[in-house]
């Protein structure tokens, strides 16, 4: 398969290693961003990113419609790196305060297309494929249930990915440890 899963905590150097997967592969690399720069603290972590990233990348924002944008970019010859996963999942979890209480994400009709979509995708992309989703399972346990259904949701996307990559790579404290593959 030739998608890798890299996981790991905030600032656990997740992005720097796939940043680096991706320039030891040797092809044309496109990034796929999912960040939404809707304040001004998170226009600052989105430049940190972009001034750490190779010049003559393609990037691509995508903060909802991955599949789609994944399978415009994704190509033999070609390697994608999409960043982050789960700022994407955060995307799209709009409304889903909402929802009464011990109800899942997937009553929220955007993400379970949105999910099933990308999941359907990945067994079939060509080229190379990286994603990178942080590890919120180590921390505590969320005090509201919007968090709670946040790292609930986080945490079966990155199994349902991890399952369909042939590699999956965790990230703590900028070494990678090698799970799958």
């Amino acid at each position: 398969m030739p998608c890798e899963l890299i996981i790991g905590g905030a600032r656990s150097g997740k992005s720097r290693h796939a940043e680096q997967r991706a320039i030891e592969s040797g092809l044309p690399v496109h990034v796929i961003v999912t960040a939404e720069a809707l304040d001004e603290e998170m226009r600052v972590r989105i430049a940190r990113h972009q001034a750490d990233r190779p010049t003559g990348w393609t990037v691509v924002e995508a903060p909802r419609g991955l599949a789609v944008a994944l399978a415009a970019e994704a190509a033999e010859g070609r390697c994608v790196v999409v960043d982050c996963l789960t700022l994407w999942l955060a995307n799209l979890l709009d409304g889903a305060d909402a929802l009464p209480p011990g109800e899942g994400a997937e009553q929220l009709p955007v993400f379970a297309v949105e999910r099933a979509a990308l999941l359907g995708l990945i067994p079939a992309l060509p080229g190379r494929v990286l994603f990178v989703a942080n590890e919120v399972g180590f921390g505590l346990v969320p005090e509201t249930p919007l968090g709670r259904l946040f790292r609930d949701e986080a945490g079966r996307l990155n199994q349902a990915v991890a399952a369909l990559c042939g590699e999956v790579t965790l990230v703590a404290a900028g070494l990678p440890l090698k799970l799958k593959g």
